[in-house]
């Protein structure tokens, strides 16, 4: 906490010291400032690293972060108005006069604060070098180089997403009562306290092989404490078909009518995870035909039985029960120890022995045995570090029936200084939410949590070392993996286990990290005025929230309408048949006109109030009723994060103002819920090219610009999305040569191209790109051939454009391990070229990706190809597999390809097969393939 809140100092230092005058009059009290915090930092990492147990450090903690709090507060307040004045300028003389003056009594009060600042800063540290904590690395002279350099990180040996020991016996148990037909079970329930991995086995039976090729339509949905009914029923209508009820004018009644008719007319099984209460269970109930003879299950996980009970008589319930000793041991070695230690040596008999006695104390809790297992996992197997974390273990554990947040805060005690405020700002997130890896390094790295200062100390950009952070997280078994990269398995999204995040929202409101605005405190008249961060998981009015030091501004939930109308117009309906009412119409305009008000009210409030923001998300606030963005918006000139995502301003002009937020790190401006038609595409003004410190730049897919946007200054840039050349010009890629995602939607031309590719010059020179995109109409296959030459380290390839033809292999990188083709409209077998590139793993062709009859795969190739997807491909009618071709082939999938007769007599050579999904083929090639296998698990067909 401590070490991150000076990082974050120091970083705006260095940021506002590189635009000239932004700290002009108070350089020596800043670099003054600098150099003591830059002291306490070494202080901090050298004190951590000898684990100095001295109550005088413990006490000072808060003292340092509360120094590093308000100097950031009075160097950003001071950046702030000078840039204000800048902005306003000086009309006369007189008013000069009246500035300078102004302006001098600014410069005097912002040196006061600073030297008394510095002297507090002083004073602390003389108090802990009285108490000598550290003989190295701390002497007064400032920091050594070897104290500044970014911690080390071991790398994690494995990461184990699920662990079913103990549970074996309920899958077989629970597994006949979903797919045998004779089984009259409609509803099954999984219960038991808290960690004993209910989500688990809920999660193995829904993935099962037999489950997913007996039903026609599986959802999964997390109900929890705070829930919703007509989102969850919204969620599982749209997980198990394609209608999207979401933001429709439909009732509740309606809706739990059209979800019950869909359960009832097809085959589903629905998982409501984690349901709280009876009364949950009766709201959400009338949804589900559970009285009826229907072909639908439903799978339920909750910690009370009674619940379970009420849900349905009739009802299967399985009561899981905590693990024996030998199970927990069992569990336990599986998290600490990498699977290397098992191949020929097994465990040290003295770790045996501590771990056996440690694992006790754990009273079989699969979640407290996961967590201790991931602390150790961390100790290098050193004897010396077991035996201190088997004494913390009795220390915290003195009972016999242990209490599972002692292991959690066990787990926390042990994190390094780095990781906690990680760790704290999951608290951030709802119950249960998905939190996409991408976004939450960007978050990180805007509250300077990670810094981007670090990249020089450590040769890793700022977004490999929060990722190197989160991944330590998960191998403590902190945060639980909940969504891989299908195709270089790396972590896309994570989630908190219930009770870890309990446990993180309490560390965090003790250590007063955020406010969370939710339905306990929603209706209150205004939050604490301390808190720098807050995180909006229900709408409450924005002028409640006092707190000007406020550097974060989260929302999760949506501005209901009625927050927005006038309330003695609530109650009136703008249904069709009321619109028709001339009396109802002008109700309608001035409800509507009453929203902009409040809106306009709304962004007002923030930008006068939360001038040093360094985050706001607006994503989840889909739409403003046609609010303008005012361009008020580029006075917050702290902003590092802003996302505008999916917000379709009717008016669809962002201010030129925006230009002022120069020290923005992400700016998404993407609009993707099919609100923007043409006709009201985003108008974009140049200005973006001022914004030097941008590393995520999303532009929305339909935008337009009076001149085309210059980029050519984002030289730090790591993600563009939504470039095109029509937009953009095609020259400033080459000055991006950090990036590592580029996604081109639209045109993509080259000017005065030379029919000798070699001759043409590189059209970008990123050497980590690693993912490549581009949606268009069309693009001539010689810019994309000298495109994709530009490429060599690409790992991820996705190109849905009519091309005809693909480029030759050695302009291919053979760093590729996943190509997706849609709608190329090749006429060519791209099989031949396809099969040479030597790390390829998943290959998908969609949507008349290729015109031809034959596809031919030879022997030898597609090495290590484990997915292949064939869908829509109207006019194939064979696919010819010549033994020895993919020999790691573990998933086929076709459909909807009406010509294919049969499948290729070279897949009995594949012997790693392990899945065939059929979806939407003609009844004779269904036979064909179901012939003498009727009942193999591994053959899915979906009509």
């Amino acid at each position: 906490m401590e070490l991150s809140a000076i990082s974050s100092v120091l970083e705006t230092i260095g940021m506002l010291t590189q635009q000239v005058t932004s700290l002009l009059g108070v350089d020596d009290q800043v670099e003054s400032l600098e150099r003591e915090l830059r002291w306490m930092q070494s202080f901090l990492k050298v004190a951590d690293s000898r684990k100095a147990d001295n109550e005088v450090v413990r006490d000072r903690v808060a003292d340092i972060r509360d120094l590093a709090y308000d100097a950031e507060d009075v160097i950003e307040t001071f950046s702030l108005r000078v840039a204000s004045k800048r902005k306003a300028g000086f009309s006369n003389c007189i008013k000069r006069s009246a500035c300078c003056l102004k302006e001098g009594c600014l410069l005097c009060h912002t040196k006061s604060e600073i030297e008394k600042i510095t002297v507090r800063i002083s004073e602390l540290t003389r108090q802990l070098k009285t108490y000598d904590v550290t003989k190295s690395g701390v002497d007064g002279e400032g920091p050594s180089s070897s104290a500044l350099r970014l911690e080390s990180r071991r790398p994690y040996p494995h990461i184990v997403d699920d662990n079913i020991i103990g549970l074996d016996g309920d899958i077989k148990t629970l597994l006949p009562l979903f797919v045998d037909e004779e089984s009259e079970c409609r509803v099954v329930a999984i219960c038991g306290m808290g960690g004993l991995g209910k989500t688990t086995l809920a999660k193995k039976i829904y993935q099962h092989a037999q489950v997913v090729s007996h039903f026609k339509y599986l959802a999964w949905v997390n109900v929890s404490q705070q829930f919703q009914k007509r989102k969850i029923w919204e969620d599982i209508l749209s997980k198990l078909s394609s209608t999207n009820v979401r933001g429709s004018n439909q009732s509740e009644e309606e809706i739990a009518q059209k979800l019950f008719k869909f359960l009832e007319d097809n085959k589903c099984l629905v998982i409501l995870d984690d349901i709280w209460s009876i009364e949950a269970w009766n709201s959400l109930k009338p949804a589900f035909p559970i009285e009826r003879n229907s072909n639908s299950k439903i799978l339920l996980t909750s910690r009370r039985k009674e619940i379970v009970s009420h849900a349905d008589p009739r009802c299967y319930q399985c009561a899981l029960r905590c693990l024996n000793n030998k199970q927990s041991w069992e569990l336990l070695q599986k998290i600490a120890f990498p699977i290397s230690d098992f191949a020929g040596y097994g465990v040290d008999a003295k770790l045996r022995e501590l771990g056996k006695d440690m694992v006790k104390h754990c009273a079989g809790l699969p979640l407290a045995i996961i967590v201790l297992g991931g602390i150790l996992a961390t100790k290098n197997n050193s004897l010396n570090e077991w035996k201190k974390v088997s004494t913390n273990v009795k220390a915290c554990l003195k009972r016999d029936t242990s209490d599972i947040k002692d292991v959690l805060a066990l787990s926390y005690d042990d994190l390094p200084p780095y990781l906690s405020p990680c760790f704290l700002y999951l608290s951030h997130f709802p119950e249960d939410y998905e939190i996409h890896k991408g976004r939450l390094i960007q978050l990180l790295i805007a509250e300077g949590i990670v810094s981007p200062n670090q990249e020089e100390d450590c040769g890793e950009i700022a977004e490999d070392v929060a990722e190197g952070y989160l991944m330590e997280l998960v191998e403590r078994c902190m945060i639980q993996v909940c969504e891989r990269d299908i195709a270089t398995l790396e972590v896309k999204t994570f989630q908190m286990h219930d009770l870890m995040r309990d446990f993180c929202m309490s560390k965090a409101k003790e250590e007063k990290f955020f406010y969370i605005v939710d339905q306990s405190n929603a209706c209150s008249s205004s939050t604490d005025q301390g808190f720098r961060r807050i995180s909006m998981h229900e709408y409450c009015r924005i002028q409640c929230i006092r707190s000007t030091k406020l550097r974060s501004l989260l929302f999760f939930k949506e501005i209901p309408i009625e927050a927005l109308r006038p309330r003695s117009l609530v109650s009136y309906e703008e249904g069709e048949s009321r619109l028709c009412n001339p009396l109802a119409s002008i109700l309608f305009i001035s409800i509507i006109g009453t929203s902009l008000l409040k809106l306009q009210g709304i962004w007002t409030y923030m930008l006068n109030n939360f001038k040093l923001l360094r985050v706001l998300d607006l994503e989840p606030i889909s739409d403003f009723f046609g609010c303008k963005l005012p361009s008020g918006i580029g006075n917050l000139i702290h902003l590092r994060f802003l996302s505008l995502r999916d917000l379709s301003f009717v008016r669809s002009k962002l201010p030129s103002s925006l230009g002022n937020l120069r020290c923005l790190q992400t700016l998404d401006l993407r609009l993707e819920r099919g609100s923007c038609s043409h006709s009201n595409s985003i108008y974009v003004p140049n200005v973006i090219w001022r914004m030097l410190q941008l590393r995520h730049l999303y532009l929305p897919s339909k935008c337009k610009s009076r001149t085309k946007l210059k980029l050519g200054t984002l030289r730090k840039l790591l993600t563009l999305v939504n470039f095109n050349t029509k937009k953009c010009y095609l020259k400033d890629l080459i000055n991006m040569t950090n990036l590592r995602e580029l996604e081109i939607n639209g045109p993509f031309k080259i000017e005065d191209f030379n029919e000798e590719l070699d001759k043409n010059p590189p059209i970008i020179q990123a050497n980590y790109l690693q993912s490549l995109s581009i949606i268009s109409n069309e693009i001539d296959t010689r810019h994309l051939t000298h495109l994709l030459s530009c490429c060599g380290n690409l790992r991820k390839l996705s190109l849905a454009v009519e091309i005809s033809k693909l480029p030759e292999y050695h302009c291919l990188s053979s760093n590729l391990v996943y190509i997706k083709l849609i709608r190329c409209k090749l006429e060519e077998d791209p099989m031949p070229t396809l099969e040479k590139l030597p790390d390829l793993r998943i290959l998908e062709f969609h949507d008349k990706a290729f015109k031809g009859k034959e596809m031919f795969c030879s022997a030898h190739g597609f090495p290590k190809l484990e997915s292949l997807s064939l869908m829509y491909l109207e006019n194939l009618e064979e696919l010819k597999v010549d033994e020895k071709a993919m020999p790691s082939l573990r998933g086929l999938e076709i459909g909807n390809c009406h010509n294919l007769n049969i499948l290729p007599n070279g897949l009995r050579f594949i012997t790693t097969l392990e899945k065939l999904k059929i979806e939407s083929m003609p009844k004779t090639f269904i036979a064909k393939v179901l012939q003498g296998r009727e009942h193999d698990p591994f053959i899915i067909v979906r009509d």
